[in-house]
């Protein structure tokens, strides 16, 4: 059962740590790239706002009681818990860190700029 543990833990990290900072392309023709630079760093401090890591905490400990729960009636609880674990955890991050690229590119086209992505 530690083990399960651990291999969930390491899951979880690492889909944390897949998620970056996210940068929108913009068009910068005709923009004053100081305040470009000004205005990208403050949508990215809001998209920082949308909670990754607890998604992804929240994904796995729901993956693990379904998948928990589907492995005891075909006979492997702790296999399906783990394979839970990691799909809801997998799913939750990819979920958040769209979230919270789409977060910084509705910040920045609220700021007038053409994104381009």
């Amino acid at each position: 059962m530690k083990s399960l543990r651990m291999l969930v833990v390491i899951a979880a990290l690492a889909l944390t740590a897949c998620s970056g900072t996210p940068r929108p392309i913009v068009d910068t023709k005709g923009v004053d790239m100081n305040q470009y630079h000004q205005d990208m760093a403050e949508c990215q401090r809001y998209a920082e706002e949308v909670d990754v890591a607890g998604g992804v905490a929240r994904g796995a400990g729901l993956g693990a009681v379904v998948g928990g729960a589907v492995g005891a009636v075909t006979g492997s609880g702790t296999e399906g818990a783990a394979t839970g674990a990691i799909t809801g955890g997998a799913t939750s991050g990819i979920k958040n860190d769209r979230d919270r690229e789409r977060v910084a590119k509705n910040c920045m086209r609220g700021r007038g700029y053409r994104v381009l992505n």
